[in-house]
């Protein structure tokens, strides 16, 4: 009797597991980094920054020749040149200029209008809050998240103290990896806080509010004074 009932239960896991794609059959879901190939190197996507301005995008230097998302479901598959994650095929990918391991795409849903991506074979990662020189930032802008319209500006802190109490209140936040926003009536707003240096690429951090707390992400989640409500007039 044990054995015909290990035999069932095997027959049945054998069923279930043929109903899906799995990684022992070759096909298998992938989540993919944000990244492109070009001429044999890997850059990744910049998720905390931004393209500064327009006037930094130089020559265009290739093209994307295949989007692996969606149509590559083999975690054996090797990237190779020209695959992009999630660009279509035909996507132009520009030089930033005197930046060579910097490149850029056009992208409407981003701020300014391009997606940036840095060689991993030749930097590391720099745009966490961290890295940002505090004292070289000169402008700010707040944007609220508006589906479908997208983002919208609500907030421009050009003056030298608004931009150092902005600042303040953001390193002066509290750590507070446990807290729950309160999303009974409604998910929090968002926002996107773009700070603008003298480089081509502006960084980008977010920011949300529950409709009591005003929170962000610098690394673990972190807790802000209510007194940053008074440089969102958009409340």
């Amino acid at each position: 009797m044990k054995r015909r009932s290990m035999f069932a239960f095997v027959f049945i896991l054998l069923l279930l597991t043929g109903c899906r794609s799995t990684p022992f059959d070759g096909q298998s879901i992938i989540e993919w980094v944000d990244f492109i190939v070009l001429d044999g190197k890997e850059y990744n996507g910049i998720h905390s920054g931004v393209l500064a301005d327009k006037h930094y995008v130089g020559e265009k230097i290739g093209t994307v020749k295949f989007k692996v998302a969606d149509n590559v479901t083999n975690h054996r598959y090797k990237i190779r040149n020209g695959d992009a994650a999630f660009h279509e095929k035909g996507t132009e990918i520009f030089e930033i200029k005197d930046h060579p391991h910097l490149i850029a795409v056009k992208n409407t849903d981003s701020i300014n209008g391009y997606s940036v991506y840095f060689s991993r074979d030749d930097i590391e990662y720099q745009w966490h809050f961290k890295d940002m020189p505090i004292e070289k930032v000169k402008l700010i802008e707040i944007y609220q998240a508006n589906p479908p319209e997208g983002n919208k500006m609500i907030s421009e802190l050009t003056k030298n103290e608004e931009v150092k109490s902005f600042i303040q209140l953001l390193v002066n936040s509290e750590e507070n990896p446990s807290f729950q926003p309160n999303t009974e009536k409604a998910d929090p707003i968002f926002y996107e806080m773009i700070f603008y240096t003298e480089d081509p690429i502006a960084y980008k951090y977010n920011m949300q509010f529950d409709g009591d707390t005003y929170f962000w992400h610098p690394w673990d989640t972190s807790i802000l004074d209510e007194d940053i409500k008074m440089f969102i007039s958009g409340d």
